[in-house]
C-alpha cells in the first residue's frame, strides 16, 4: 500500500488512468507537460489556472532563485514582502491594503474573519455551486453537493449560508430573512459550476443590496485574479468589493495567496480585531514570485491573449458541434465546454446540462492526441501567455479528431 493515499495529496489534481496507465508528470515548461514515459502534452489545466505565464516562467524562476540564495525563510520582516504588497495594491486603486497567506482557502478564511470582526455579525453568505476553499465551514454548497440545490429552507452550517447565482430576488430574500449577515462572498465568474457568467446588472445590484443592509462584499478571485487584465477581475464585471481574495496566478505556481481590501475594511486587521498568523505567509520566495509575475504581466497584451482564447473557443464549438449541440461559457482566458444549445445561466441550469460521461470520454480522447484538460462536466480550459498559435491550432485539430471518434 502506498504511503501517499490515492497517490496524490489533493484528489482534485488526480487524472484518470489512460489505457491502464497512470498519468504522472516529470517536467512542466511553458504550455507543455512531459510525463514519466517521455510523452509531451499541450496543457490546458495549467495548474488549475495558477500558471498564467506558463510553467517555469523564466522571470519568475530567476526571482525565486535569488530569493532562495538569500534565505527563503528569515522568519522576520523583509523588503520583498512590502514590495509585493505594494504591487498587489496597485492592481485596484480602491483596494489599498494587502496581506499574504499561503493558500486560497486561507485567504477566504481570513477575508471572512475580517468581515465578521468589522461588522460584528457572524454569518457569511456564499454562492451555491461555488468553491471558496476546502475548510469545513467554507465547503458548504460545492457543485454537486445536496445543499447547493437549495431545494428546502436556506441552509446555515457553521455560520455559512447560501445564495442562488444570478438571482437578485434571492439576495433580497436573504436580507429579509436575516439581519446577521456580515458579508456576501461571490466570484466574478462562477468557475467551479462551469464558468458561469453573471447577468449585466447582477454584481452592481448585489453590491447595492448588501451595502444597504450593512453587509460587506468579498470578491473571491483566487481563480479569476489577473485573468481579464493585469488587475482584479471584479473591475471588469461591475463588482465593487470591500475585500478581494487572490491566489493561483499571482504567484505563477508558487504557494501564495493574499487578501486585498479598502483601508476601512483593513481597520479591523490593523487594530488587532482580525488577527493573522502564519510562519510561511509572505516569505521571500513567494513574494519574489508575486513581484516578478505582476511585473511581467504589466507588459503583456491582454487583448490579444483574450482574443486567442475566444478563437479557440469558437474552434472547439465548431468541432464538437459536428456531433451535437455545443457551446462554451466563460472568457477567453478560462472557459468551459457544454454539450447544449446555450450556456447555462444558473447552477440549476448547469446541473441539467451536465454530460459527465461524454466529458470524461472527451478528456481521454484528447489525452490520446496530446492535449490535457481538466476532466469532468465542471472542468475548465485555462489559457496561458505561453500557449502559441501552433499549440492552439494543434488543439483545435485534436478536438476535431476526438469529435470524429466520439
Amino acid at each position: 500500500m502506498s504511503a501517499l493515499p490515492g497517490g496524490i495529496s489533493s484528489l482534485i489534481r488526480r487524472l484518470p488512468d489512460l489505457d491502464g496507465k497512470p498519468f504522472k508528470i516529470a517536467r512542466a515548461c511553458g504550455a507543455h507537460l512531459t510525463d514519466t514515459s517521455g510523452s509531451t502534452y499541450i496543457d490546458f489545466a495549467m495548474a488549475m489556472g495558477a500558471t498564467i505565464l506558463g510553467h517555469a516562467s523564466p522571470p519568475v524562476v530567476e526571482a525565486c532563485i535569488g530569493a532562495l540564495r538569500n534565505g527563503s525563510m528569515p522568519g522576520f520582516s523583509h523588503d520583498g514582502e512590502m514590495q509585493a504588497a505594494e504591487a498587489l495594491a496597485r492592481l485596484a486603486p480602491a483596494l489599498t491594503r494587502a496581506t499574504f497567506v499561503t493558500t486560497g482557502s486561507e485567504a477566504v478564511h481570513l477575508a471572512c474573519r475580517i468581515a465578521r470582526r468589522s461588522t460584528g455579525r457572524p454569518v457569511i453568505a456564499k454562492i451555491a455551486g461555488g468553491f471558496d476553499g476546502w475548510y469545513d465551514d467554507l465547503a458548504i454548497g460545492w457543485s454537486g453537493s445536496p445543499e447547493a440545490d437549495l431545494s428546502g429552507p436556506r441552509p446555515v452550517i457553521r455560520d455559512m449560508t447560501l445564495l442562488r447565482f444570478n438571482d437578485l430576488a434571492d439576495v433580497e430574500a436573504l436580507f429579509a430573512e436575516r439581519s446577521d449577515i456580515a458579508a456576501v462572498i461571490v466570484e466574478p465568474m462562477l468557475a467551479n459550476a462551469g464558468s458561469l457568467r453573471a447577468e449585466p446588472r447582477y454584481f452592481k445590484e448585489l453590491t447595492r443590496i448588501a451595502r444597504r443592509n450593512g453587509a460587506m462584499v468579498i470578491a473571491d478571485e483566487v481563480l479569476m485574479g489577473l485573468r481579464l487584465g493585469c488587475g482584479v477581475s471584479c473591475s471588469h464585471v461591475g463588482l465593487e468589493p470591500d475585500l478581494v481574495t487572490l491566489g493561483k496566478a499571482i504567484g505563477s505556481g508558487l504557494p501564495v495567496a493574499a487578501v486585498l481590501g479598502t483601508a476601512e475594511a483593513f481597520a479591523a486587521v490593523e487594530d488587532g480585531r482580525a488577527p493573522r498568523a502564519g510562519t510561511y505567509h509572505g516569505n521571500p520566495l513567494v513574494t519574489a514570485a508575486v513581484k516578478a509575475t505582476i511585473d511581467t504581466l504589466q507588459s503583456m497584451d491582454y487583448a490579444a491573449f483574450l482574443d486567442r482564447g475566444d478563437r479557440l473557443r469558437r474552434s472547439i464549438e465548431a468541432a464538437m458541434g459536428r456531433i451535437g449541440p455545443a457551446c462554451t461559457s466563460g472568457y477567453g482566458s478560462v472557459f468551459s465546454l457544454w454539450f447544449s444549445e446555450r450556456p447555462p445561466a444558473s447552477y440549476d441550469e448547469a446541473k441539467q446540462a451536465l454530460r459527465p460521461d461524454l466529458s470524461a470520454r472527451l478528456h481521454l480522447e484528447l489525452r490520446r492526441r496530446g492535449v490535457v484538460t481538466i476532466p469532468g462536466g465542471w472542468g475548465r480550459i485555462f489559457l496561458s501567455f505561453a500557449h502559441t498559435q501552433d499549440d492552439l491550432d494543434r488543439t483545435a485539430a485534436a478536438f476535431e479528431e476526438a469529435a470524429r471518434h466520439l
